[in-house]
């Protein structure tokens, strides 16, 4: 996950920010019920694909609604950036999606730890002044155990994918809350002005 994003004075458009993580949660919740519900089929090249999928399709959200519902700065870019690792992380899954167990669990490694990486250190940043980084913590926390548990499980294609799936779940439901939370607190404020204004 997922990522936040920033909500400081000068954002394009604040109090919709939380359609970010909506929509993260969204896809990571669609692709667990996918790892879910294809138990029998968790080979090597359904991990590959899954991953791709799942990769292109966040990382797409990450990069794009950065760009629309974030503040402008270096936490901006370090989400962008972080798109940007997932959708070339999905498209060399997909387009070697025959290249077995090996390859899978090296990309969805790699892009676990960095991701989950630049999360945590944009939570570090802007911990104090947004209350968004609390998801970045956790979400970045969590995908970086993710890439720490596959580097000391047995190399097994079908406990390697429910790792991914069983990520997917947690961090899809805890996006989604977060995203409901988020959208309460901009609709508050949004009354707070309005009665502000009105006075």
């Amino acid at each position: 996950m997922a990522p936040a994003v920033p909500q400081n004075q000068g954002d394009p458009n604040p109090s919709r920010y939380w359609v970010v993580p909506a929509v993260r949660a969204l896809i990571a919740l669609a692709i667990a019920a996918v790892v879910t519900f294809t138990r029998d089929a968790h080979t090597a090249q359904f991990g590959l694909i899954v991953f791709g999928f799942f990769a292109v399709a966040d990382g797409l959200a990450t990069s794009v609604l950065t760009l629309l519902f974030s503040s402008r700065g270096l936490t901006r870019t370090l989400f962008a950036v972080q798109g940007g690792i997932g959708v070339v992380a999905g498209v060399v899954a997909l387009a070697l999606n025959g290249g077995g167990l090996g390859l899978y669990l090296y990309l969805v490694t790699v892009w676990a730890a960095l991701t989950g990486v630049l999360e945590l250190y944009s939570w570090v940043r802007e911990r104090r002044r947004d209350a968004a980084a609390r998801d970045w913590l956790i979400t970045g926390a969590l995908t970086a155990i993710l890439a720490l548990v596959l580097l000391l499980v047995p190399a097994d294609a079908v406990l390697a994918i429910g790792l991914f799936g069983a990520w997917a779940v947690i961090v899809g439901v805890f996006q989604g809350i977060g995203a409901a939370s988020l959208r309460t607190a901009a609709r508050s404020a949004a009354a707070a002005r309005r009665m502000e204004s009105g006075s």
